[in-house]
C-alpha cells in the first residue's frame, strides 16, 4: 500500500549542514557517519537520479526479514536489495513471540498493508542470544521464567527452554537452527499468516510464504533450511529438487528425509 512521503521542509530544526550539528561537532565518529551519508545520498543521486523520486511514493517490498540485531547481519546488504525492498523486523536472536504484540502488528502490517510474499526467519552462527541462552541452567517447576533476573534473561526465556529440550550433546549451531525453526513455527502459528493463507485458498488473496535460513559469518552466505511452508504444499518439479544431501558449515549434512516437505509439521 503506498504512502506518499512529504518532503521536509525548512525549518530551525531541519538543518543539513553539518557545521550546525552539535553532535557532529562534538564527536568524530557521528560526524564521519553523517558524512557519509551525505556522500552515499549524492552517489545514488548520480546513479540513479530516479531513486529520491520513487521512494517517496511509498513501499512495495516482497519480503519481511525477521532477524537478529546483530550488527553483522544487515539485511539489505547480505540480501543485495536496494532501500524499499526488504520490510525488516530486528530482535535479540531473530524471535518471533507469539505473546509480543509488536511483532504481531509489524507482521500483520507487512502482510495486510505492504503487500509482503514472503516472510524470511534468519538467525546465524555466533548469535549471542542463542549463545547466553546455551549456558542458563533449565527452568525451574512452576516458574514464569528460566530467569527473570533481567529484561534480556526474560526475553530469551523460549530460547533457555528450548536449549534444554534438545537431546544430549547437542550445540549452540544446534540451538541456532532449532531456534529458527521456533520462530517459523511461531510465525505460521499467528493469526496473520492463518487468516492470509485461508483467504488464499479460497482465491480471495495472494500466496503468502514462510521461511526459515540461516547465515554463517564465515563466508557471508545464506542457507536455505528448507523448511518453507505456505497456504497449500510445495511441489517441486524434476528441475528444482533438492538435492539429496546438503553440507555447509554452518548446519552440518542432512539427507533427503531429514528435510520436512512443505505442509507437513516442521521438525521442533
Amino acid at each position: 500500500m503506498p504512502f506518499h512521503a512529504e518532503p521536509l521542509q525548512p525549518h530551525e530544526e531541519i538543518d543539513i549542514d553539518l557545521e550546525h550539528s552539535l553532535a557532529a561537532q562534538k564527536f568524530p565518529d557521528i560526524r564521519a557517519v553523517l558524512e557519509g551519508n551525505r556522500w552515499w545520498a549524492r552517489k545514488v543521486g548520480e546513479e540513479a537520479p530516479e531513486t529520491w523520486a520513487e521512494q517517496v511514493k511509498g513501499q512495495a517490498p516482497n519480503f519481511l526479514w525477521i532477524g537478529c540485531a546483530d550488527s553483522r547481519v544487515p539485511e539489505v546488504t547480505i540480501m543485495a536489495r536496494k532501500p524499499g525492498e526488504v520490510f525488516v523486523q530486528r530482535n535479540v536472536a531473530n524471535q518471533f513471540q507469539p505473546k509480543d504484540d509488536a511483532s504481531q502488528a509489524l507482521l500483520n502490517y507487512a502482510i495486510m498493508n505492504v503487500g509482503v510474499c514472503h516472510v524470511i526467519v534468519v538467525g546465524h552462527t555466533g548469535c549471542g542470544g542463542c549463545i547466553a541462552a546455551y549456558d542458563l541452567p533449565a527452568p525451574k517447576a512452576h516458574e514464569e521464567y528460566c530467569d527473570a533476573s533481567t529484561p534480556l534473561t526474560r526475553f530469551l526465556d523460549p530460547i533457555i527452554r528450548l536449549k534444554h529440550s534438545l537431546p544430549e550433546g547437542s550445540d549452540v549451531n544446534d540451538l541456532i537452527r532449532e531456534n529458527v525453526k521456533m520462530s517459523v513455527r511461531n510465525v505460521i502459528a499467528s493469526p496473520t499468516i492463518q487468516n492470509a493463507w485461508e483467504m488464499s485458498r479460497q482465491g480471495q488473496f495472494r500466496k503468502v510464504y514462510v521461511h526459515g535460513w540461516l547465515y554463517d559469518l564465515s563466508t557471508g552466505l545464506l542457507i536455505d533450511l528448507n523448511i518453507t511452508q505456505g497456504p497449500e504444499p510445495i511441489v517441486l518439479t524434476p528441475k528444482e529438487e533438492v538435492p539429496p544431501a546438503v553440507q555447509t558449515k554452518a548446519n552440518g549434512t542432512h539427507s533427503q528425509k531429514d528435510i520436512p516437505v512443505a505442509g507437513e509439521p516442521i521438525l521442533a
